[in-house]
């Protein structure tokens, strides 16, 4: 199917395990439980140095939503330079305006300096929170935008397949389209032949354990219940699953 794989890596171990399990392209975060923020230019550069993927690195200074004041696109101006000095091939990015609107100017600064690298531009999942989907396509697309990261504007690519493929349909010659949000080797096949997407963005998500999470009553918890214990990794084997069903 010449289905491209994307996995969502939340750290220098997330990397190696989506490399072991034959994944070619990661998109580099730090702190995934706030929706991924910006990675350290040093783990960007242990990554690119010890394993053969490619690298796009989140350029995310917070949490919450994509319409940034001065001080904080201040910084993610910094850290998209940091980040592709450390070796990133590219950046996910998204700055929208607070009626969801395009920011034109502060995503344009960002491709500035992203293409003057000669690197790739990646508009992540703010693009789900857009007004208009397809007016903020066609802005992307005439920025220069290399790839566009979206769920169809629904919690899940699965429930936004309909927009996915129109998205596909009308805009797929022009530019990538990148399905995420719950996509999965259960589930990826059957949305990649139906919307005629051929690049795909998961997590691949297992838990690993650390006694030191909870303890004297003090919580660093950043899952419930029986999972209380436990932090987010990235699964070898779930990533050689997908690479396998869509290959």
């Amino acid at each position: 199917m010449g289905v491209v794989v994307e996995i969502c890596c939340g750290s220098y171990y997330d990397a190696k395990q989506a490399a072991l399990g034959g994944a070619k392209r990661i998109e580099l975060n730090a702190a995934l439980m706030l929706g991924g923020l910006t990675p350290t230019a040093a783990t960007v550069a242990m990554v690119k140095e010890d394993l053969d993927v490619k690298v796009i690195s989140m350029v995310r200074p917070r949490g919450a939503g994509f319409c940034y004041l001065d001080e904080e696109f201040a910084v993610m101006e910094r850290e998209c330079r940091e980040v592709l000095e450390a070796g990133a091939d590219g950046t996910a990015f998204g700055c929208l305006k607070e009626d969801g609107s395009l920011d034109i100017e502060k995503n344009k600064r960002l491709l500035d300096i992203i293409k003057g690298m000669g690197r790739e531009a990646v508009f992540h999942r703010a693009f789900d929170c857009c007004a208009d989907p397809f007016a903020t396509m066609e802005q992307l697309i005439g920025l220069g935008v290399d790839r566009v990261l979206t769920s169809g504007l629904k919690p899940k690519a699965a429930e936004g397949r309909e927009m996915l493929k129109s998205l596909q349909e009308r805009f797929g010659r022009r530019i990538q389209i990148l399905a995420g949000s719950g996509v999965n080797g259960d589930n990826a096949k059957e949305l990649v032949e139906y919307t005629g997407i051929s690049q795909v963005h998961s997590s691949c998500k297992a838990w690993l354990g650390d006694p030191t999470t909870v303890k004297n009553g003090v919580s660093y918890s950043v899952a419930d219940g029986d999972l209380a214990m436990c932090y987010d990794v990235v699964s070898r084997d779930l990533v050689r699953y997908l690479v396998d069903r869509v290959s």
